[in-house]
């Protein structure tokens, strides 16, 4: 737990910097009960692939790991808190733990003090089990969590759970001192756009923006959002995304060159015109990975689908059997696949995969 100023400050900084911070997915064996080898080499490979954090307990990770006939909670955030930490002993830095928290008021809090426990940095909110309340219930919400942990506030879409959060809640929840970050993940441009205006009006330089909207990880992470007056503009310091579960390499390669773009280390717009072009590419295999043509039903099984490939993982299953890609799904990653071979990060795989699977 950040629960020191330096602690925090840290935390801050690192926020700041922009990470890879990928969508941790949950490794099942064909009985449906935890895969603990694969979900460890999971994490390891995260750690290799030089992402700068991991959030376990999300969307990617399954909801259902939370109900008590699974009661994989626990023993999951433990699991990924344990790699981590071991895997990283020897070097400088280890990615920040992120635990996903949800549910009402007591569920959250109790979820985020399990986190705290088990050595989490930060814990990412979701909004959604509030979904009828209003924005002084969900604000007073927030800071009974970040009571007891720093938070990431967390703009998830409607389409997979979400609810609409205007622009009046954001600016109310950056008056909450323990937000580090927020994630914005609407997949809508004029609610990106509410987050990204409650932000620069409330004079905060110390939270972070991190892109969650998969359909426009590149385009989001080389904007500049222009301020008023003085005010400088704000930019998506990195993505916290259920897409960098898959080719995690490539996204801290991907990254860089984002953050190469908006520092003018480039000295033609050849680059940002590159990266634009890259980034009509991992949208297309997004589209496929996450099943947008199904509003998304196939989004967990499409993930588990490319690790499937690479040998990350033994199948596509999932906690709930009835979870599996939607019909010409599996077409549509063989297509991706095929056209765009340089988003795979495959050979990075292939060259460790035997260390993280030991």
């Amino acid at each position: 737990m950040a629960d020191s100023d330096v602690a925090l400050s840290a935390l801050r900084r690192t926020l700041l910097d922009g990470q890879v911070i990928p969508a941790h997915p949950l490794a099942l064996t064909a009985s449906r009960r935890l895969d603990e080898r694969r979900q460890a080499a999971l994490t390891r490979y995260y750690c290799d692939a030089g992402a700068g954090g991991i959030a376990v307990g999300v969307h990617t990770t399954q909801f259902a790991i939370r109900d008590r006939a699974v009661g994989l909670f626990e023993p999951v955030l433990e699991l990924a808190s344990r790699t981590a930490r071991d895997w990283c002993r020897d070097r400088r830095v280890r990615p920040l733990l992120i635990a996903g928290v949800c549910g009402d008021t007591a569920q959250a809090v109790d979820e985020a003090a399990q986190a705290v426990a088990l050595g989490y940095d930060a814990a990412l909110l979701s909004m959604a089990a509030l979904r009828d309340a209003s924005n002084a219930a969900m604000l007073e919400h927030c800071r009974h969590v970040a009571d007891v942990i720093p938070v990431i506030g967390f703009y998830l879409q409607p389409a997979v759970g979400g609810r609409v959060l205007d622009r009046d809640f954001w600016r109310g929840f950056l008056d909450i001192e323990r937000v580090v970050a927020i994630k914005v993940a609407p997949f809508d441009r004029y609610r990106t756009l509410d987050v990204v205006s409650a932000l620069i009006h409330s004079g905060r330089r110390d939270v972070a923006l991190y892109t969650g909207n998969d359909d426009s990880i590149v385009t989001d992470l080389l904007t500049p959002f222009a301020g008023t007056g003085d005010v400088p503009p704000v930019h998506f310091a990195g993505g916290l995304l259920g897409q960098w579960a898959v080719w995690t390499s490539r996204a801290v390669e991907l990254l860089d060159c984002c953050r190469a773009v908006r520092r003018g280390d480039t000295s033609s717009n050849g680059e940002a015109l590159r990266l634009l072009a890259t980034g009509t590419c991992v949208t297309d295999a997004n589209a496929a990975i996450f099943d947008a043509a199904h509003q998304f039903a196939g989004c967990i099984p499409g993930i588990h689908e490319v690790l499937r490939r690479q040998g990350l993982l033994a199948g596509r299953w999932c906690l709930d059997p009835h979870e599996e890609l939607s019909p010409g799904q599996m077409a549509e990653i063989d297509r991706v696949l095929t056209t765009y071979p340089s988003l795979s990060d495959d050979e990075f795989v292939q060259e460790h995969l035997d260390q993280w699977l030991a």
